[in-house]
């Protein structure tokens, strides 16, 4: 694999060079699936509803009125307006679903089909279409019609009831991190149908529910309570399985998180600190025994710590081969040599921002490398090529505007 730079553009144009995605869905899990997909050279077309364009665009900060979120998420897409729930908008995208392979949409259970667009009209128009439904709760069930957000998935799942401080409120994350695992779960289910239509012709419906990722990822808490009764309770930074496991402020104002899952570590990390008694004692030889003597582990570590700077710290911890990592803002992150040799921040020129930073693709393939091709477009910018892709002529597509489908 070449080092010079794992994300090229251009070459082949990645490995899902010739599928076609169209990207129905808002916020979020949907469409960052689709940005996934586009990433690695599928053709992404962004279908946004003529008068109403996508939310993301005006969400979180912008720069000159510039939505910067969109810039991001809507990446490597082009962008179509279409009005699905008029007769005309119907049509064109059946049209569209004839010649794609893949669609994404996240409406209410029961929106399309109202729209004349359900699972059997698409896979009428496609028989090797996959449908990727992405919902809060799923296509069935009691609560399937109900308004779904990753926040009421971190809630469900049991994530924020084991997040926070023992004597403090379940915790939330700042961030979508349950939109954003259930789009790379998507991904995953997205690829795994069309493997499956490469033997059978046939395409299919991936029913994603936002709140079932983020239970997978949990561990074994369902077998934990079935055979044993135990809840995971929240336990802060700290870990039940090990210690000394947490994040350490320094002398100099920052800090550091510690990680002893192998016991070779804990006990590298016991005699740098000083402390290399702790190791002869035998409640020491199991991460549960250390985990239940975490204040004393944590007062040692923490101590020490606390006499040197950050980068004195990190560099005694991998001097000792003990695990450590400063912890980072995202100025940290622009700045740090090992994201810098994996070209995990990606700078491309951008019609608004002038250039524009944002991550790069998700991993490195060694033969057909992803890329990102250009930022998010104008909401509609490419809406002429693609129905002149269709066969529509200049005359018709000045119409369909004038009558509001597109």
């Amino acid at each position: 694999m070449t080092t010079a730079s794992p994300h090229t553009p251009g070459g082949q144009g990645g490995p899902l060079a010739g599928l076609r995605v169209l990207d129905l869905a808002t916020l979020f899990a949907g469409p960052l699936c689709a940005t996934m997909l586009g990433d690695f050279g599928a053709e992404v077309v962004k279908v946004e509803h003529p008068r109403k364009p996508d939310p993301s665009r005006g969400h979180g900060p912008s720069k000159d009125g510039v939505g910067l979120w969109w810039k991001h998420l809507g990446r490597n897409k082009k962008n179509l307006t279409l009005d699905l729930s008029s007769p005309d908008g119907r049509a064109l995208l059946l049209r569209l679903a004839a010649e794609s392979d893949v669609i994404i949409e996240n409406f209410r259970p029961g929106t399309l089909e109202k729209w004349g667009l359900g699972w059997e009209e698409l896979s009428a128009a496609g028989p090797g279409l996959v449908l990727a439904r992405v919902t809060g709760f799923g296509q069935f069930g009691p609560y399937a019609r109900r308004p779904g957000f990753g926040t009421l998935a971190e809630a469900m799942s049991g994530f924020a009831a084991i997040t926070g401080q023992p004597d403090g409120p379940p915790t939330l994350p700042p961030f979508g991190l349950a939109d954003s695992i259930a789009a790379l779960a998507t991904s995953y289910a997205v690829m795994a149908a069309l493997h499956a239509r490469s033997a059978t012709g046939r395409g299919q419906v991936v029913d994603m529910a936002i709140i079932e990722p983020m239970l997978a990822i949990l561990g074994p808490q369902a077998t934990w309570y079935d055979q044993l009764g135990y809840v995971q309770p929240r336990t802060g930074n700290r870990s039940t399985n090990n210690a000394p496991r947490n994040t350490y402020r320094t002398s100099d104002d920052k800090w550091v998180a510690v990680s002893t899952s192998a016991q070779s570590i804990a006990e590298r990390v016991m005699r740098l600190v000083g402390r290399p008694e702790c190791v002869e004692e035998e409640w020491f030889a199991t991460g549960a025994g250390r985990a239940a003597h975490a204040d004393e582990l944590d007062a040692a570590v923490g101590s020490w710590i606390a006499g040197h700077t950050r980068d004195e710290v990190v560099a005694a911890f991998e001097e000792a081969q003990a695990a450590i990592a400063p912890v980072y803002d995202v100025r940290d992150v622009l700045q740090d040599a090992q994201y810098r040799a994996l070209h995990t921040i990606t700078e491309l020129p951008d019609p608004d921002l002038g250039t524009v930073k944002m991550q790069n693709v998700l991993f490195r393939l060694s033969e057909t490398p992803g890329a990102v091709r250009w930022t998010g477009r104008p909401h509609g910018a490419d809406t002429d090529e693609i129905l002149a892709g269709l066969g529509l002529s200049e005359a018709e597509i000045a119409a369909l505007r004038e009558a509001g489908a597109v």
